[in-house]
């Protein structure tokens, strides 16, 4: 006979202690989770809804006519620029126009691509 409970007692008292810390643990990590996500969801919900009134309610962009880009400034539409890396140059190099990536179009800076100011 063991004094103080025994040696297999305490073991399963501490393991309980674990297992109750792990479920709270669990519950705790589950519920920030679940929070975090349904915040995502609103916060997303909320800029649609917003960005639909702003589409409904606000004047077209000025500068882009509301299409939301217009024509490369720095290529002029043409996709390439001339570039040399000396400043007498004596080969001139057409390269992408960094800009717009050779498509031709960039987005417009007024309203930052929305179409609406």
């Amino acid at each position: 006979m063991e004094l103080g409970g025994g040696g297999r007692g305490g073991g399963d008292r501490v393991r309980r202690q674990l297992q109750s810390v792990g479920r709270l643990a669990a519950y705790l990590g589950g519920g920030f989770l679940l929070l975090s996500a349904t915040s995502s969801v609103a916060v997303r919900a909320l800029r649609a809804i917003s960005d639909a009134n702003q589409r409904k309610f606000a004047k077209p962009c000025g500068a882009c006519e509301g299409k939301g880009s217009y024509s490369c400034r720095l290529c002029r539409g043409s996709a390439t620029i001339e570039w040399s890396p000396m400043h007498d140059p004596v080969f001139v190099n057409p390269c992408l126009c960094p800009t717009c990536d050779g498509t031709r179009v960039q987005r417009c800076l007024n309203c930052l691509g929305n179409g609406y100011a």
